[in-house]
């Protein structure tokens, strides 16, 4: 029932749009009742990603089974999970990007599914590190680097159209970040504190040449969506 309901409103978003399409609408199509379709979706938001509940139990489940001998391998075979959902209908995943795209409410939603995401694997980072001093911060930073990595390779298939093999692109940004995690005594020397120049607007300081370096500097608390949207800007802007 969760499909043909989630068919039933992708069919109708692209005839008419996701503003214009109303759960009324959706229901009719799917041929049920009104009780039917919140029995499944608390809202017309949700029938877009009607598969993250399960990826997201199904990645708690992986987690949780794994042993302790290689803590950020596992935060990223746990975040291919997500990759190979996508990966299982191409057609579908490419619309909901594109619809995404369109519809402010619906990027925000989705923000907030990766948040969940991102919490995931931080937690179970946090257990393996402990949750005090550097260990809550690593916890945070390395599950924020997988989320970052798997979506700049899931977003370049995406745009693609779902051309060619979309693990391609995720394994290589997922390697980059096993590659700066799992060196002996933590990350890089690259990672450690640097001699910054002064912070320029938004509290990012940059640096010059080819070797230009550029630091977010956040209140706690600050969304990741806005942490990145600022890098971001200064990235264009550099």
């Amino acid at each position: 029932m969760r499909e043909v309901l989630a068919q039933a409103a992708f069919q109708l978003f692209l005839e008419r749009g996701f503003e214009r399409t109303t759960v009324d609408d959706i229901v009719a199509r799917a041929g049920v009742g009104r009780r039917s379709f919140f029995r499944y979706f608390p809202s017309k938001e949700d029938v877009v990603f009607p598969d993250h509940e399960r990826c997201l139990a199904e990645m708690t489940e992986f987690l949780a089974a794994v042993d302790d001998s290689d803590p950020v391998g596992a935060v990223c075979d746990a975040a291919r999970i997500v990759l190979r959902m996508y990966a299982a209908d191409p057609e579908f995943s490419v619309q909901r990007y594109r619809l995404t795209r369109e519809v402010p409410g619906l990027r925000t939603y989705e923000l907030s599914v990766v948040r969940r995401y991102e919490q995931t694997l931080a937690g179970h980072l946090r257990g393996r590190f402990g949750a005090d001093g550097d260990g809550e911060l690593r916890a945070e930073v390395i599950a924020a680097s997988v989320v970052a990595a798997h979506n700049n390779g899931l977003r370049l298939w995406l745009r693609s159209g779902g051309a060619g093999d979309p693990e391609a692109a995720v394994d290589h940004a997922l390697d980059l970040v096993r590659g700066v995690w799992e060196r002996p005594g933590g990350p890089s020397p690259a990672l450690e504190k640097p001699a910054l120049p002064a912070a320029g607007p938004s509290g990012i300081t940059a640096g010059s040449g080819d070797n230009e370096v550029i630091v977010m500097v956040a209140s706690r608390g600050t969304p990741m969506w806005r942490v990145v949207q600022q890098i971001e800007a200064a990235v264009g802007e550099s």
